[in-house]
């Protein structure tokens, strides 16, 4: 028999471990402080080096300094753990009698990479003599608590797990598998009894496959990878062998640890998988491709010699169904491969909407209706809307937003948001995008959350709800970057480019989105550079710079992989018509309204009629524009963009002012004042102040001065509370994850608002706030 090693300790960095940096900055868990990597990490890469260290800095700088250029750029997955710090810890673990050695082997058999929590069961049945820990508590290396033993950090785990003979290792599983009897322990038994096998066996690989399926069942992704990884090593066909590591490799990546996913799935050619990986962290032309070849396979489609999809005349050929590693929701069509198929044309729709490539759109829906299959209706929906045919991507759209109740799978609860957001339904996309995070994070699809929050901040933006919606924005930046799905991150910059575009913060939105425009246009990632573009000419436009303005907006319809989107051209015509006008150039903004005002009415979406009807008032002149923005607020009434209602009310308090009609441009502009003032938006009030010290009104502010969420920008804030809890400004700027040379900018800001010079006038000034 061929003997097999007991299985290494994986890389894995589990939610649960308690690191250094997590200690010592409580108030932000899910990022370290400053990290001293140096500046070449990407800030993905610094994330997950910092994760993959367990938070240990040398372990961090070590495993940094042996990166190619290709980790560290992302692109490639991290090495498994840093050898050279290891062994120093293995030499300390040798220096210990063989009686603590083997307690402590025990010990990290019980904990890495599966938490079994069986070592006291273990100590009593054995009846083995604990005494001998005396040595490891003395060298500082582990100390035992009532419920178990504690080591000083997770490497040493590793080491005392590590640094053992083979037979030594055995015997330990052995006997922790002995002791797992209780109700639902059948996994972990299961993974004991893996790990203590000499060698190939089909029959403990079958165990492993389905101890894996239970625990995915629970949500338990982390462990159903372990399982199947280890089933996988010994599994004696080859082939069996690479569907078990491409099956470990998606519940890697469904737990979070997408380094590991991205090993794993190096060991298996399956399309699928490669796509999936490609989408959320490569470049999204690729993953269109390789997801698009899957689901033609899955679904019994043809590809070529050179592996491109056929798509001649005529249906296309059976060709043999090859594996799906992300074939969730199968449930959804009578046949499994049609479901496993269904799926992962969801996953091409996510990628034609990141791209913004209305060919491959196309392509996709044509692939699609030649495979017989229904596509999911945001693929429908886009690709009708590109096409200018609005009623039916209204029907294909209505019919997906309507799939968002509670539960059911993440990713078509995400798919109903997108499609409420096409549709100008805010509320429903919100509600779709917070039950699909529910429904992951209750599948244990860590991965997914952050997902959901890139489509959530939209519905956020332009409800108002600034404030919250920035700090959930922040905190899923960090799960994306943590959970290596550097594309989502990117979104979610850009995103947080438009909250700072909103709160007038140009530095913060200059370099958000900056950075996210740099990552996308190298990825081909239109949906984030063209969003980024959205922000950089909303703050033109709050800073009265519509040249400008209207010049990135009317870039936008250039859409195309990596440089715009036409989501985003409709979502920007209402801000484009009027920087236009405010220029002096409406002879395009009049084509493009008109193109936005068919669309608004084939929807029917009540803010989109509104804007329609602003963008009317601004083309127009005297009474007849008067009325048109009577009607656009007649409309904002029944809806739910309150930001807009805002801008509107502005600008009718405008019109009204050169009118001569005072009383009633004071009552609007007073209104949109008191808005803005609540939203956060400092551009927005000053504008209103402006129009109402025209008028002959003082220009006090609407708030009273002790008011500091009235007196700074959403960022200031959070910068002016870390500085007073006494961060640095680079612990700051790691947290916030921002330069330490912009959050020195915001500090000058909220020094001179405040009308202080130091941090303890600070301290005084939010203690007595």
């Amino acid at each position: 028999m061929t003997p097999v090693n007991p299985p290494p300790i994986p890389p894995a960095s589990p939610p649960p471990l308690t690191h250094a940096w997590q200690r010592a900055d409580p108030a932000q868990p899910g990022l370290p402080p400053q990290s001293g990597l140096g500046p070449s990490l990407s800030e993905g890469v610094r994330v997950r080096v910092l994760r993959a260290a367990h938070g240990d800095r040398r372990a961090a700088t070590e495993l940094a300094s042996v990166l190619t250029e290709r980790q560290l750029t992302g692109l490639d997955p991290l090495p498994a753990q840093p050898p050279v710090l290891l062994r120093a810890y293995r030499q300390e673990v040798r220096a210990l009698p063989d009686s603590t050695r083997f307690l402590l082997l025990l010990a990290a058999a019980d904990q890495h990479p599966v938490a079994t929590h069986a070592y006291l069961r273990a100590v009593t049945a054995a009846g083995i003599d604990t005494r001998p820990l005396d040595a490891a508590e003395a060298a500082g290396l582990a100390h035992a608590t009532a419920d178990g033993i504690v080591f000083r950090d997770p490497w040493t785990t590793i080491a005392a797990y590590e640094t053992v003979r083979p037979s030594d290792r055995r015997e330990v599983h052995q006997l922790l598998a002995r002791v797992l009897r209780g109700e639902g322990e059948e996994p972990r038994r299961a993974w004991h009894h893996g790990a203590a096998a000499l060698g190939p066996s089909r029959r403990l690989a079958a165990r492993l496959r389905v101890a894996a399926d239970r625990a995915r069942d629970t949500g338990e992704h982390a462990l159903a990878c372990a399982l199947v990884e280890r089933a996988a090593a010994l599994a004696p066909d080859p082939h069996d062998r690479a569907l078990l590591l491409a099956r470990a490799a998606t519940d890697a990546w469904h737990s979070g640890d997408t380094d590991r996913a991205r090993r794993l799935a190096a060991a298996t050619p399956d399309d699928a998988l490669s796509g999936l990986l490609a989408l959320r962290a490569g470049n999204a032309t690729d993953a269109f491709d390789a997801l698009l070849t899957a689901a033609v396979r899955c679904a019994g489609g043809a590809r070529g010699a050179d592996g491109t999809v056929q798509r001649g005349p005529g249906a296309l050929p059976a060709a043999e169904a090859g594996p799906v590693s992300v074939g969730e929701s199968q449930a959804a069509s009578a046949r499994p491969e049609t479901g496993a198929a269904v799926h992962l044309l969801a996953r091409v729709t996510e990628a034609a909407i990141y791209t913004g490539d209305l060919r491959r759109c196309r392509e996709a829906a044509a692939v699609a209706d030649r495979l017989g299959i229904v596509p999911p209706g945001t693929l429908g929906g886009l690709a009708a809307a590109f096409e200018g045919r609005y009623e039916d991507a209204r029907d294909v759209l209505e019919a997906a937003a309507g799939r968002c109740g509670p539960g059911g799978d993440p990713t078509l609860l995400i798919h109903a948001g997108i499609a409420a957001l096409m549709l100008g339904d805010h509320t429903r996309a919100a509600s779709a995008t917070v039950r699909a995070a529910a429904s992951a994070r209750a599948r244990g699809e860590t991965v997914t959350v952050p997902q959901a929050m890139e489509f959530r901040v939209y519905a956020e933006f332009w409800t108002g709800r600034t404030r919250a919606a920035e700090a959930d924005t922040l905190d899923a930046l960090r799960q994306a970057y943590a959970t290596g799905q550097d594309n989502g991150a990117c979104h979610l910059q850009a995103a947080l480019a438009m909250f700072a575009a909103l709160t007038g913060d140009e530095e913060v939105c200059l370099e958000r989105a900056e950075a996210a425009r740099t990552y996308a246009l190298a990825r081909g990632l239109g949906l984030p550079a063209a969003l980024a573009l959205f922000a950089l000419a909303f703050l033109d436009l709050g800073a009265g710079r519509f040249a400008a303005s209207a010049a990135r907006l009317r870039a936008l319809a250039g859409f195309g992989p990596g440089h715009g989107h036409r989501a985003i051209r409709h979502l920007a015509t209402p801000l484009y018509v009027e920087a236009a006008v405010r220029s002096g150039d409406t002879r395009v903004a009049r084509a493009a309204h008109a193109d936005y005002d068919r669309w608004a009415r084939t929807i029917r979406s009540a803010d989109d009629l509104a804007l329609s009807a602003r963008c009317h008032a601004l083309l127009a002149s005297g009474p007849e524009a008067v009325e048109h923005y009577r009607t656009a607020l007649d409309l904002h009434a029944c809806g739910t963009r309150d930001f807009e209602r805002a801008r509107t009310e502005l600008l009718f308090g405008g019109a009204l002012r050169r009118l001569r009609r005072r009383t009633e441009a004071r009552d609007r502009l007073h209104s949109a004042l008191e808005a803005f003032e609540h939203f956060g938006s400092p551009k927005g009030a000053a504008q209103a102040r402006a129009e109402l010290r025209v008028l002959g009104e003082p220009a006090s502010p609407a708030r009273g001065v002790d008011d500091l969420a009235a007196r700074l920008t959403a960022q200031q804030l959070m910068v002016a509370r870390m500085a007073a809890e006494g961060a640095t400004n680079r612990e700051i700027a790691a947290r916030l994850l921002l330069s330490p040379r912009t959050i020195d900018h915001h500090l000058r800001g909220v020094f001179a608002r405040l009308g202080i010079r130091s941090r303890i006038e600070l301290v005084r000034m939010l203690g007595e706030g």
